[in-house]
């Protein structure tokens, strides 16, 4: 670091030339050392010169300072603690101690393990150095030597050629010894490259004496020692390290007046007067001499029945006139003064409280809760409340003359100690009409379910009308019947029970229950809310296909085929091939939100298929029926063959009947080859699902 500083420095002055003569580079490097040295940062140094140049060497001598002292701190913490713990790698400067701290630690451990201290790890030439030093530190007594491979201990050793005879025919940097080989004077080490120097840092490779509580600073080819404590106020450190009394007198750095002569002293220093007072006057802070009453600073200097008047500088003494002051009175003789007893005379003085004669003077004995007042010399209540806020009630303090007493807020009770509070319990006095809480200093009322509590009193409970609630639409399907404190719900008198959930309405299949009055000839068909009994007869050359059942179910279709008569020709070319009815019970619904689906029919007609004459196709139509135009129809594939879907597309109103007629034709390239017509009956009823 030093031999940076000393290029830095050459190189300086080379490009400084004639620069100023106070600013050279080697005093602004030496300035930047001796603000490292003083413990300061090199962000904030002084500006001594307008050269850019020394500038920079300033700070670079102060940065090398410092880093060669936080080295020397992380050393001293590895050989003292073992440890580096301690050191908290957080900033830039904190880093390159903990670095040396650590690299010295490795070092050690070489040491301990008997590697050889020159072993060549990849840390970096610095901590390479530090790992070196510490693992040769007590191994060998000349530590500098071994790492500087070539140190001479002095220039008179025997090893160095005779003055005037250079065998290294000048190569070297310092000394040439022996044949062909170069050496360094005490302080610095050989260079690798066997001809150069450069100075040994002793206060990074912890080779310094310094002692405890000195730091040590690198020099060119050597190091110094600093003390870390000032000397203290009053001193000043010496060349030695040794602190040295400041003679405030003959520096003149003392604040002695004129009027006073300055005195040294070990670490500090007195002001004497110049000037001696006489007797009768003393000297001031201003060496001033001033007149001392002697009336009042000796006692009694006069003698009885004399009064002491002052003078400058002294003072007299005359004979006092009776004149009996405050408290006393003449006696008979008019000679001298006696005390007045204030306690035996007419006036009450004391007005009730003891009273205490002294001589010129009374006292009263005031009684528990009073104080004595000696300038009204009244006895006074003391307002106990206000001298000890909070120590005395646990709530409220009230003065009382004499005394005091505790009073609680609302909701509690003076305990028997007639200081603290006790909470009460008001749910006792039963203040609610239903439920009662006891909480701290108050109770809170609450109702059962089906209640709420009155907003002006809140105390009474009053019964929830659970059907006129807002949401009270949706608490029962049909009807809502409030109560005190609950509801129930109700259903449609026919057609209805009420669910398990006592909410909603379920519907009551009289087909299967067996509570419909349909005749045997009728099937009985279920609705929401009802039934009705149904009875189809096929129309003329119609015949009816499957079973007739007595309960007719949602997907049960009647279904009359045409069965013509011979030679009725105009049976047969009637292009009716089947007449159908289904049957469909539809609740209004009170959402309606999109088109329901609810027929579906069906054939057998490939969708786009083909035969030797051309295609298929099938027309699906609504005939009759479609009341509202509630209803439309649309053609549609499903798994390969054309289906015709009837939607409700609007909500009806009801209850009501109807029968939508429909029609399905088949088709073909050659004409209709028949239709199908299709009765469907629908029934809507009235929703309470």
């Amino acid at each position: 670091m030093a031999l940076r500083v000393a290029l830095l420095c050459s190189l300086f002055g080379l490009l400084l030339g004639q620069g100023e003569k106070h600013t050279a580079v080697d005093d602004c490097c030496k300035n930047g050392q001796k603000h490292a040295n003083d413990n300061n940062d090199c962000a904030s140094l002084p500006l001594i010169s307008s050269s850019m140049t020394c500038r920079i060497a300033q700070e670079q001598c102060c940065v090398s300072v410092l880093e060669d002292n936080m080295c020397s701190t992380g050393i001293n913490v590895a050989k003292d603690q073992g440890v580096c713990d301690s050191l908290l790698a957080g900033t830039c400067e904190t880093k390159t101690t903990k670095m040396c701290c650590d690299c010295c630690l490795l070092g050690k451990e070489a040491q301990g393990l008997n590697i050889p201290c020159d072993h060549n790890l990849s840390v970096g030439y610095q901590c390479s150095l530090v790992s070196r030093a510490c693992c040769m530190d007590g191994a060998s007594d000349n530590q500098t030597a071994a790492l500087g491979q070539s140190e001479l201990p002095n220039q008179d050793s025997s090893s160095v050629v005779a003055v005037g005879v250079d065998p290294c025919k000048g190569k070297c940097d310092h000394v040439c010894v022996g044949s062909d080989s170069c050496a360094c004077t005490k302080g610095y080490k050989l260079k690798p490259d066997g001809r150069s120097c450069e100075d040994i840092n002793e206060c990074l490779l912890g080779s310094s004496n310094c002692r405890g509580g000195e730091r040590c600073i690198n020099t060119e080819g050597s190091f110094r020692c600093m003390r870390e404590v000032s000397c203290g106020t009053g001193y000043e450190l010496t060349e030695n390290n040794d602190c040295k009394d400041i003679d405030e007198c003959e520096t003149g750095i003392h604040n002695c007046g004129e009027q006073f002569t300055c005195q040294n002293t070990q670490g500090s220093f007195r002001c004497a007067p110049k000037n001696t007072c006489g007797s009768g006057f003393i000297q001031d802070a201003l060496g001033s001499c001033i007149d001392i009453n002697e009336c009042v600073s000796q006692s009694s200097p006069c003698h009885r029945g004399q009064i002491c008047v002052n003078t400058v500088g002294s003072f007299i003494c005359q004979r006092n006139s009776v004149n009996c002051g405050r408290g006393y009175h003449l006696n008979e003789e008019g000679t001298r003064c006696v005390d007045i007893d204030e306690c035996k005379g007419a006036e009450q003085v004391c007005s009730g409280h003891a009273c205490i004669n002294q001589l010129g003077s009374y006292r009263c004995e005031c009684e528990t809760g009073y104080n004595f007042n000696s300038i009204t010399r009244l006895c006074e209540d003391i307002n106990e409340c206000r001298h000890y806020p909070g120590r005395l009630c646990g709530h409220k303090c009230d003065n009382t003359p004499g005394s005091y007493k505790c009073s609680c807020t609302t909701g509690f009770q003076l305990a028997r100690d007639g200081r603290n509070c006790d909470d009460v319990n008001e749910c006792e006095s039963n203040p609610c009409s239903q439920e009662c809480a006891n909480v701290y200093g108050s109770y809170q009322c609450y109702c059962r379910r089906g209640y709420q509590l009155n907003d002006i009193d809140a105390m009474t409970c009053e019964d929830i009308d659970e059907c006129a609630l807002p949401t009270g639409g949706h608490i029962c399907s049909y009807r809502c019947h409030n109560s005190p404190g609950s509801f129930h719900c109700s259903c449609p008198a026919n057609g209805y029970t009420l669910a398990v959930n006592g909410r909603s309405c379920q519907d009551v299949d009289e087909c299967v229950t067996g509570i419909h009055t349909c005749t045997e000839n009728e099937s009985c068909f279920n609705i929401q809310g009802g039934y009705r009994c149904l009875s189809f007869d096929c129309p003329n050359n119609y015949r009816r296909v499957g079973q007739t059942t007595p309960t007719l179910e949602r997907s049960d279709t009647v279904r009359c085929i045409k069965s013509c008569q011979p030679n009725d020709i105009a049976c047969v070319l009637d292009p009716t091939l089947s007449v159908a009815h289904t049957f469909f019970s539809l609740p209004t619904l009170r959402e309606f939100t999109r088109p329901e689906e609810i027929v579906f029919l069906r054939t057998t007609v490939p969708a786009y298929g083909s035969y030797h004459l051309g295609t298929y196709d099938v027309k699906f139509e609504i005939l009759e029926g479609n009341i509202e135009n509630a209803f439309d129809i649309i053609k549609r594939v499903e798994n390969g063959v054309y289906v015709g879907v009837v939607r409700l597309v609007k909500p009806l109103t009801g209850p009501r009947e109807t029968i939508l007629k429909l029609s399905m034709r088949n088709l073909t390239t050659q004409g209709e080859s028949g239709q199908s017509i299709i009765n469907v009956h629908i029934f809507v009823s009235e929703f309470w699902f």
